[in-house]
């Protein structure tokens, strides 16, 4: 019997002054494409942040030398378990910041950031009377899988956050506030800017929801659906309790948790969709990109004109029944 070598994928960040940054990426690259690794990772003068996918023996190799850096000691690495590489391939690349907020605010989440909470005082907290839930995240991670109960800003990038909390300072003020996202890098960069606008009593889940998820006492419980990943796997089950499917079907609002990118590449929006539906739909969004030149979906199933005809004739015939 063939024994099958296991992988591991790796999720980690860590705001910690980075001198040279753009050479330190470079060099960085060299070093995980020796060790054999897979992913992406961004390196700024205020830190690093990536998701990496390699052997248990090459993922475990990284975790040890970064851990021998005392700029990386005590950096908390994610891991879960892999079939294969969850990515195609290696990039590590310069950024002026690992997330991108653009704000003119100046300020150090290394050292100004929100009180952490474990898995376990997170749920605790989740269960009072007196605090709200902010996803930090974006929409189409929201609609996925979030904490039962949690505000969804509805942006489209992170970036948006610092303005929808202005915009909605009052569903927050005097309000215990509780921030998650997928590995916690965002909270803990917008959490301390988050403070200093006023809103004081704010705390993160450390670790992200990933940490949460593999919590052996908590185990997940009051996440719904599954957690959005930025890499091959898409999503991962974070509630070991029970599942609760959140995500709907972009076209008939069925529940859905699989995701498509609109075929059409000038879009490439990703929506939820069956495999039903992805057909009927020639897996794009809208007519505009079913009928598009360049629509991948015509070109994978080699669709002739007279097919994308027949094939929209049908979904114009099917939607005005079922809007009856």
């Amino acid at each position: 019997m063939e024994n099958k070598e296991k992988y591991q994928v790796l999720l980690y960040y860590k705001f910690v002054k980075i001198d040279d940054p753009e050479t330190y990426a470079a060099e960085h690259l060299e070093f995980c494409k020796e060790l054999g690794l897979k992913g992406r990772i961004l390196v700024a003068e205020e830190g690093l942040n990536g998701t990496v996918s390699g052997t248990v023996e090459q993922t475990n190799k990284y975790m040890e030398t970064m851990h021998k850096d005392p700029r990386f000691a005590d950096m908390m690495f994610k891991v879960d378990e892999a079939e294969g590489h969850a990515f195609k391939k290696m990039h590590v690349r310069h950024r002026s910041e690992l997330v991108t907020l653009r704000l003119d605010d100046e300020w150090d989440p290394s050292k100004e950031t929100a009180e952490f909470l474990n898995p376990k005082e997170f749920y605790e907290e989740l269960q009072r009377d007196d605090t709200v839930v902010l996803d930090t995240r974006n929409d189409y991670e929201y609609e996925l899988g979030h904490f039962r109960g949690a505000i969804n800003p509805d942006i489209e990038t992170f970036r948006e956050l610092p303005e929808w909390i202005k915009d909605n300072k009052e569903e927050l003020e005097g309000k215990r506030v509780l921030m998650y996202c997928t590995g916690g890098i965002r909270c803990e960069k917008v959490s301390g800017w988050l403070q200093k606008e006023g809103i004081e009593d704010v705390a993160q889940l450390h670790g992200g929801i990933v940490t949460y998820g593999k919590d052996p006492e908590v185990q997940g419980e009051l996440w719904d659906g599954q957690c959005y990943v930025f890499d091959e796997r898409i999503s991962v089950p974070v509630n070991q309790k029970e599942h609760v499917i959140v995500g709907k079907d972009y076209f008939d609002g069925k529940p859905c948790e699989r995701y498509v990118n609109c075929a059409d590449p000038d879009c490439n929006r990703q929506f939820l969709c069956s495999e039903e539906n992805e057909y009927k739909y020639m897996r794009s969004c809208s007519h505009e990109c079913r009928v598009s030149p360049r629509n991948r979906y015509v070109i994978e199933h080699q669709m002739t004109e007279e097919d994308i005809q027949e094939r929209l004739k049908r979904i114009e015939k099917e939607d005005q029944v079922a809007q009856r």
